[in-house]
């Protein structure tokens, strides 16, 4: 009895180790997911959000669609939004927009052939907006959106969770087929394209963050 007690013992004891280091291959892995640099994602432990909350009616994105951001320096873009394939996505964009709540942000990651991120109040990557969307993408089963990750395509940028995005956006350098499907692509760059390239020539850290902010002055819908 004692011999079958003490080979139970030892049977718990190595179930217990087991479970510890299963845990902790799966802690390591979720720190070298979020390390990624091909990522275009927010860090949901550090997420901050405003105390404003901009409700999504769905009333802005049945009238123009355009959205013109001009640079602290002057120099502006256009967005062309597209509600058809991503509805939630760009009423909730020219929500914010209508706002004022891009203005006074700025670009805080940007990297060589991948993209341009902004639309964060914390600065750093890490925060957001009061409202959280439903990810509009084929692989959170949303698939209407079938719009591709091309050059000057615009994206929300999101954390793990595929209905986290609220506030942050990134504009792409190049194609990005690996991610098309997995992040809610909802318009273009039609004019001003150059001003985004010329975000590149900053100097950054190695994260991609400008040593000297590119900061936004407005965003406004046009037309």
């Amino acid at each position: 009895m004692k011999k079958s007690n003490k080979l139970l013992k030892i049977f718990c004891l190595s179930l217990a180790s087991l479970a510890i280091v299963a845990l902790t291959a799966c802690g390591n892995t979720a720190s070298n997911n979020s390390s990624t640099s091909n990522e275009p994602t927010l860090t949901p432990t550090q997420q901050k959000t405003v105390t404003e909350t901009v409700p999504v009616t769905g009333e802005l994105s049945q009238g123009s669609c355009k959205v013109l951001f001009t640079m602290s320096d002057g120099q502006t873009f256009t967005v062309q939004c597209e509600p058809t394939y991503a509805p939630e996505t760009v009423e909730n964009f020219l929500q914010l927009v209508n706002y004022g709540f891009y203005n006074g942000l700025t670009f805080h990651r940007i990297l060589d052939n991948f993209v341009a991120q902004g639309g964060d109040p914390q600065g750093n990557g890490t925060g957001g907006s009061e409202n959280k969307i439903h990810g509009e993408f084929a692989s959170n089963g949303f698939t209407q959106n079938t719009l591709k990750h091309n050059r000057g395509s615009i994206a929300m940028a999101r954390s793990t969770d595929p209905d986290s995005a609220s506030s942050q956006f990134y504009i792409c350098y190049d194609e990005l087929p690996h991610l098309d499907g997995n992040y809610a692509v909802f318009g273009e760059i039609t004019e001003g394209m150059e001003v985004i390239d010329a975000f590149l020539n900053v100097q950054r850290d190695s994260s991609g963050m400008p040593v000297t902010p590119i900061t936004i002055q407005s965003a406004k819908i046009i037309e």
